[in-house]
């Protein structure tokens, strides 16, 4: 067997609505709800985010689902946007734009919190490879 991509990831939050307002008002993703339970997911590209509300999870989960443990990193297609966008929404930057060094190479990145706490870092590649390949 071979690792060969990512379809999801789970977060644990405090709301599920308040997750879904800020990943979808200041990162543009959409808001999904799937299957019998009415679950939540994020949608964004190919990818999606299920959301676990803490005190209503769902079973198989990780041994000790907590808020604001995530650190995720997306990319974006125009970093040069990302500041103004942030401000626009009354997001406050940690730290950017810094370089660091992603899967395929150095990227330019912002890095925030959203409502849970959880540290989300927004970047682009220098070298102008997109973000889906």
């Amino acid at each position: 067997m071979r690792v060969v991509g990512l379809d999801h990831l789970v977060l644990t939050v405090a709301s599920i609505e308040r997750t879904v307002d800020f990943y979808c008002r200041v990162l543009g993703m959409t808001h999904e709800v799937f299957g019998d339970e009415k679950r939540s997911a994020l949608r964004f590209g190919a990818h999606k985010i299920n959301l676990h509300q803490a005190d209503n999870m769902f079973s198989p989960r990780a041994a000790h689902p907590t808020t604001g443990s995530g650190d995720l990193c997306f990319l974006v297609e125009d970093v040069a946007g990302v500041a103004r966008r942030l401000a626009d929404c009354g997001v406050a930057v940690i730290e950017g734009p810094v370089e660091r060094l992603g899967a395929r190479g150095v990227m330019t990145s912002y890095y925030v919190r959203d409502p849970d706490q959880n540290l989300v870092e927004l970047s682009a590649y220098r070298d102008g490879t997109p973000a889906a390949q």
